[in-house]
């Protein structure tokens, strides 16, 4: 086993962390490793998957895939982006998904906590009817979420949102590719193609429909010498076998990518800032 693949190992065999429940509260515990990866090895890799997975339902097409559509939510001095670039050992993020762009689609309001080398995200489900604005800048009117804990998750995002002065800072979207473990209660295989951003000031996803996408591209924003896609691999907190042997037979390094920091690096790139490690160049929204 090399390096990689033993890391990867350790980490599933470490005990979970306690105090999360998953399924009908809407708080999912999990493993989650990143890799950007040569698209060259995209079809190599589908391949590989094939007798351990399914496609997502969600997906359509040959190679079943959706359009997500998420607004990142920051603080006027980007406390979160910089929390992610210095690597801090528990943070969070904030954002509101959506999928497709005809506004039919349920919203959800997550809050992506990273607890060690643990995810646990909370999440809260809001129907397209009931969507606006002011949810978030005039909060009190009454949502008809499908339980008690959803209802708490969106009491705590706007908690936290008002704790850092949270506002929309960018809406990321791109093309997911997505798969199912056979076996496995929960682990999943994801692939991000096309992924692009456009900075926003408001919570109306269908004013991006009119904006102006760039795209992120990873030969500028990471200094890779490649054009590359986005691997996820997800589990619960024992991660299967196949999914570390996909880590093996393909040499993959694991990396922090964020497509909100990735956002950001590019846009003060754009600005005329020199590329930095530190990604220091990240100006705050003059909007604000």
């Amino acid at each position: 086993m090399n390096q990689v693949g033993a890391t990867v190992q350790a980490k599933a065999e470490r005990k979970p962390v306690r105090g999360f429940k998953t399924g009908a509260d809407m708080r999912i515990e999990r493993h989650e490793a990143k890799y950007v990866v040569p698209y060259a090895l995209l079809p190599e890799i589908r391949r590989h998957i094939q007798p351990y997975v399914f496609p997502d339902k969600n997906g359509r097409g040959e190679f079943p895939s959706y359009l997500v559509r998420t607004i990142q939510l920051d603080s006027r001095d980007l406390c979160l982006h910089y929390a992610k670039e210095v690597e801090q050992l528990n943070r969070f993020k904030l954002r509101i998904r959506s999928y497709g762009t005809d506004g039919k689609a349920p919203y959800f309001l997550e809050i992506k906590r990273k607890l060690g080398e643990v995810i646990v995200k909370s999440r809260s489900v809001v129907k397209a009817v009931d969507y606006g604005a002011d949810l978030f800048t005039k909060p009190g009117r009454h949502v008809p979420f499908t339980n008690e804990r959803e209802h708490m998750n969106y009491l705590d995002f706007l908690r936290l949102s008002k704790e850092i002065g949270a506002q929309p800072v960018t809406m990321i979207q791109y093309e997911r590719e997505s798969y199912m473990g056979r076996v496995e209660d929960y682990a999943r295989v994801t692939f991000d193609t096309n992924v692009c951003y456009q900075m926003v000031s408001g919570y109306d996803f269908a004013a991006a429909n009119s904006g102006r996408w760039r795209h992120i591209d990873t030969m500028v924003g990471l200094k890779t010498d490649f054009p590359a896609f986005i691997l996820e691999l997800k589990s619960k907190m024992g991660v299967p076998h196949w999914l570390l042997d996909i880590v093996r037979s393909f040499n993959l390094v694991r990396t922090g990518f964020c497509k909100y920091s990735a956002a950001l690096r590019l846009e003060s790139l754009s600005a005329g800032y020199e590329y930095s490690d530190a990604s220091e160049n990240c100006v705050p929204d003059s909007r604000w």
